[in-house]
């Protein structure tokens, strides 16, 4: 068994899904393994991880307007708001999708599905850098 390890740092224009595939995948692939187990970990508690369609971008917006129903962002909504009143919001739907992602790599390749793209999913509006840990563990 061979581990590899990378940091991904990635800045962003605030709220919205940041497709990651093409980093990753450059990682994964450039490692010289046949098999094995990428995890993918954000590693923040305002953004997170999905893994999702990347055809249609109407995915994309219809995810951004289901998360702010579910989670509104206001003054007054939420206790903590120290931060802005996007922050309290930003917690939850990190709380609601992932932090960690594991996505089997087999054949010297990453095995998403034909329509799938792994995403960094920002719940904050103003621009962040962000950092994503990469480990592959396999032979």
């Amino acid at each position: 068994m061979r581990q590899a390890h990378h940091r991904l740092t990635l800045s962003t224009a605030g709220q919205g899904l940041y497709e990651i595939t093409p980093q990753i995948r450059d990682f994964a692939e450039g490692q010289g393994l046949r098999q094995g187990l990428l995890t993918v970990f954000c590693r923040h508690t305002s953004a997170s991880l999905l893994i999702q369609e990347n055809a249609d971008p109407d995915v994309q917006a219809d995810l951004m307007a289901f998360f702010a129903r579910i989670a509104p962002e206001g003054r007054g909504l939420y206790v903590h708001d120290a931060e802005g009143p996007d922050d309290m919001p930003a917690h939850i739907r990190a709380a609601l999708t992932q932090s960690q992602l594991s996505v089997p790599f087999t054949g010297g390749r990453l095995a998403l599905g034909t329509w799938q793209g792994v995403y960094l999913f920002e719940h904050r509006r103003a621009p962040h850098r962000r950092e994503v840990l990469l480990h592959l563990l396999g032979d």
